[in-house]
């Protein structure tokens, strides 16, 4: 006899992380849900903490997502203190470990004395056990993680490699079920640290998640076949890609902080038509835009946006995507589909990437 499906969906952005303890035998609408700060803001205020108390840090753990802990980190050195980590979690700051030294971070073995310890790390499991215990909510064996892993860059832009994945993606097919990882390539560091916090748990990028979980919303669903545009506006990223049936033919992928109203429509309007082009999301400081050779003609009049700045959009005319009647919950939601479709039958599947 099979059971309903318990999972435990997390989907880790840079304000908040977004989770959802998953019941098969219940309405989603009924799982318990939380939104909380994103693990690197956590880690961030640790230090500040430290930074304020006039106390040199020790970073412990793993690797992680960088954003606000690497400026908070930036910060602590310039305020005069010093910073030791050991060499895995110094990786959160950059792949090449010569350019954190050069930072002034001292990569050392063990704690310094009278250092304070910043643990870093995605997935606290300890924590949440102890914070959802006493509802009586257990967390559940199964795992699936939602993190933006711009891959394991020692040299030149980050940016453009990890623009190359998404190219990879489009090269290989661009079939959605390829967006759920269950090998990952070495290159995925940041998914490969989860991992080892979280061994067997299915791992996705932030705005691949996203995608499955506008999907899950009816207007959405109803329209894939003749074609879709379906946009993140996440707190520090924004994903935009053309989406028909189960194939992606095109995306662009820029900072969130660099948009405008207007800019985000026009840049949505060239990627349907297809005169958007890599080089000028690039030069913008985006990651960069691809859109594959012979795209269906047609389609893609609907544009749907979700993520928690789609005020952004205000006045675009856009459908506003509210999977399940929770838009925060998307990319969770969009993590247990993948995983119903890839991870609980992969034979239907084909193996995914190394």
């Amino acid at each position: 006899m099979k059971h309903p499906l318990r999972l435990l969906a997390i989907d880790i952005g840079g304000g908040t992380q977004d989770i959802l303890i998953h019941h098969g035998d219940r309405e989603i609408e009924n799982c318990p849900k939380l939104i909380l700060p994103a693990p690197t803001q956590i880690v961030a205020g640790r230090i500040r903490r430290a930074t304020d108390a006039r106390r040199d840090i020790f970073l412990t753990g793993n690797l992680m997502g960088g954003g606000a802990c690497n400026h908070a980190i930036e910060e602590h050195i310039e305020a005069d203190l010093r910073v030791y980590a050991e060499a895995l979690p110094a990786k959160t700051i950059h792949d090449n470990l010569d350019r954190v030294r050069e930072m002034g971070v001292r990569i050392v073995s063990r704690r310094p004395r009278g250092a304070a310890v910043i643990k870093m790390e995605d997935i606290d499991l300890p924590t949440l056990r102890q914070a959802l215990e006493p509802f009586g909510v257990s967390v559940p064996a199964r795992a699936a993680i939602a993190v933006l892993d711009h891959g394991n860059c020692p040299t030149g832009s980050n940016r453009r490699f990890r623009f190359e994945q998404w190219w990879g993606f489009l090269e290989n097919g661009g079939g959605i079920m390829d967006l759920a990882y269950r090998r990952i390539p070495p290159r995925l560091t940041r998914m490969r640290a989860v991992r080892r916090s979280l061994p067997g748990a299915m791992l996705m990028d932030t705005g691949a998640a996203a995608v499955w979980g506008a999907l899950c919303d009816e207007a959405v669903a109803r329209r894939r076949r003749k074609g879709v545009v379906i946009v993140n506006l996440g707190n520090q990223h924004t994903l935009a890609v053309l989406l028909k049936g189960e194939t992606v033919w095109g995306i662009f992928e820029h900072h969130t902080g660099c948009m405008t109203r207007r800019k985000l429509g026009d840049m949505i309007d060239r990627l349907r038509d297809g005169s958007l082009t890599n080089e000028e999301v690039f030069e913008d400081f985006g990651h960069g835009c691809a859109i594959r050779n012979r795209r269906p003609r047609g389609g893609f009049e609907f544009v749907t946006v979700l993520g928690p700045k789609r005020a952004l959009a205000k006045g675009l005319g856009y459908h506003l995507a509210a999977p399940y009647g929770d838009m925060m919950l998307a990319g969770a939601f969009g993590l247990v589909a993948a995983y119903e479709a890839t991870m609980a039958a992969p034979s239907k599947t084909r193996s995914n990437r190394d």
